[in-house]
């Protein structure tokens, strides 16, 4: 990754971690690593199935989303603890529908995940069998 890009990436999550304005919907490219270390909640949107055949990664929290946001805000509310969200789907086209849909509603901005999951396992980063931690309800 070219020294800018990495660059602009960390910024943008230094950014995001740090207090900022409400209602900021951001679209960011960051490694498996980079989501690893960042003080976001990591929130994967896909659904069970999806979960099931490509893994998913270990620090993110299990919630599908079904088009509907207030369902999913409902489902993502008790887990909101200030820090800004970040959503992963497949490919990054759910995230982007779900994050312009839901910033409006949350006090903290929200990141998508450009290029999805299929862009982090391109990249080689390994996935782990979703767990009833992460909240899996049929795992």
């Amino acid at each position: 990754m070219p020294l800018r890009r990495a660059t602009l990436i960390l910024a943008t999550l230094a950014a995001l971690a740090a207090p900022a304005a409400a209602q900021t919907h951001f679209v960011a490219e960051p490694s498996a690593a980079q989501l690893a270390a960042a003080d976001v909640l990591l929130v994967d949107i896909r659904q069970p199935q999806e979960w099931r055949e490509t893994g998913v990664l270990p620090e993110a929290l299990l919630i599908a989303h079904n088009g509907d946001p207030a369902q999913f805000l409902a489902e993502l509310g008790p887990h909101l603890d200030g820090r800004p969200v970040a959503l992963i789907c497949r490919t990054g086209s759910r995230t982007a529908r779900a994050a312009a849909a839901l910033a409006p509603a949350l006090d903290v901005p929200v990141i998508d995940i450009a290029g999805g999951m299929m862009r982090l396992i391109a990249e080689g980063t390994r996935t782990a069998a979703p767990t009833h931690e992460q909240g899996c309800a049929i795992c």
